[in-house]
């Protein structure tokens, strides 16, 4: 809708405040505060669109200029020296909706302080910015995955998966490019489970993915996925290294999607076995520990146990995306190391306690023409430890 009318006050506030000769907002502060706000409501978690209606979706300037300090000094937050000097200063100005503007002016004027108003017109207009000035380089398809883990159905947040790539990246397209299998009554301890999710998995990659990435539709990818950790190694082995793709993580403190800070210090521990044996196991024991034991349980003793650990872990070490490009670093090398001691002939057993990423990660930097098969246990309660899963073949 053009924007015509954007710079009228409402009636209600032009009767309220007639006798206080209100001063004029020009024109162009007007204009210019829609742009620095994007057209949306500037309260927090708002973000309502405010150039159409919600419901008939009529095109119509659905919005109110408010002041953090009152254009009038016996107005809510009003100072007698700050309201005349500030009434049309646009750093005083928010565009905000009808049921936000009531609230700030006249059901809570006491929760709105002067304080928390600029915060919110500074944390908007600051991600407005960020948002409008990314380069069409930058824009990224979304992909999700999710599978049954236990009796524990799965899904991504469109909301938080964007929240995660911003500033970086921004979305391509929406919805998500979907990879799950849709209602899906299988649980991870039942025979046909890892047959039917990894079929379905390829299949869909196939046509969602795969065809999109030979023409060149898709340039990039940020994936978001929570799986069985078998199933995220085929995903990684799907995307494999060539194109372009973020890999995310879900941490639980804070509950968000978004990589933050290295942790200062941090190292993977490697340990290496002390003495060559027929089979070959790769240990991630990092979101948990894995102990030998359980190890030489399914493989018997003539077992070399290679293991990637972390320092303490737990199902939160990984916070950085510097923690991922050091884990692909030393996976790329375990894998060579492994089969030049343990030859052509061997499978790599390979039992993960691991983050989502890394677990992705693994299928990603694992090269099928180089290195040796792979063959993937799951941890299962009801079937009473690490059962096969997966088998990944050279070729």
């Amino acid at each position: 809708a053009p924007l015509s009318g954007i710079n009228t006050v409402r009636l209600t506030d032009q009767k309220q405040h007639h006798k206080m000769s209100r001063p004029s907002i020009p024109d162009k502060t007007i204009t210019r505060l829609w742009v620095l706000a994007g057209g949306r409501c500037e309260y927090e978690g708002c973000n309502r669109i405010l150039w159409r209606d919600d419901l008939t979706l009529t095109d119509m300037n659905t919005a109110y200029v408010a002041h953090v300090v009152a254009a009038e000094p016996n107005g809510p937050r009003g100072d007698p020296d700050l309201s005349p000097k500030l009434a049309t200063d646009i750093s005083n100005l928010l565009l905000m909706c009808d049921a936000h503007h009531r609230l700030i002016d006249r059901e809570d004027v006491l929760g709105h302080t002067v304080g928390r108003l600029t915060a919110m017109k500074k944390s908007h207009e600051t991600r407005i910015e960020l948002l409008t000035a990314l380069d069409s380089d930058y824009k990224s398809h979304i992909l999700f995955y999710g599978a049954n883990i236990g009796e524990k159905a799965t899904r991504v947040s469109w909301e938080l998966a964007c929240e995660a790539m911003i500033p970086r990246r921004y979305p391509a397209e929406k919805p998500a490019i979907e990879l799950s299998l849709s209602n899906s009554a299988y649980e991870d301890d039942e025979n046909g489970y890892w047959g039917i999710e990894s079929e379905n998995l390829r299949r869909q990659f196939e046509t969602r993915v795969r065809q999109r990435l030979t023409t060149g539709e898709i340039h990039h990818l940020s994936v978001f996925a929570f799986a069985p950790q078998p199933l995220l190694i085929e995903l990684g082995r799907l995307l494999s290294d060539i194109p372009m793709a973020d890999v995310y993580q879900l941490h639980r403190e804070p509950a968000n999607w978004a990589w933050q800070d290295h942790p200062e210090g941090f190292e993977y521990i490697i340990h290496e076995p002390p003495k060559p044996a027929s089979n070959a196991a790769l240990v991630l024991s990092l979101s948990a520990t894995i102990e030998d034991a359980r190890i030489l349980e399914v493989l018997g003793n003539d077992t070399a146990i290679w293991r990637i650990s972390a320092p303490t872990p737990n199902n939160d070490f990984l916070k950085s995306t510097h923690q991922l490009r050091q884990f692909r670093e030393i996976g790329r090398r375990l894998f060579d190391l492994i089969k030049m001691t343990h030859r052509e002939k061997s499978v790599i057993h390979v039992f993960p306690a691991a983050p989502v990423s890394v677990a992705i990660e693994i299928g990603r930097v694992w090269m099928p023409k180089a290195d040796l098969p792979l063959r993937v246990y799951d941890q299962n309660r009801k079937r009473g430890g690490f059962v096969k899963a997966i088998d990944f073949s050279a070729h």
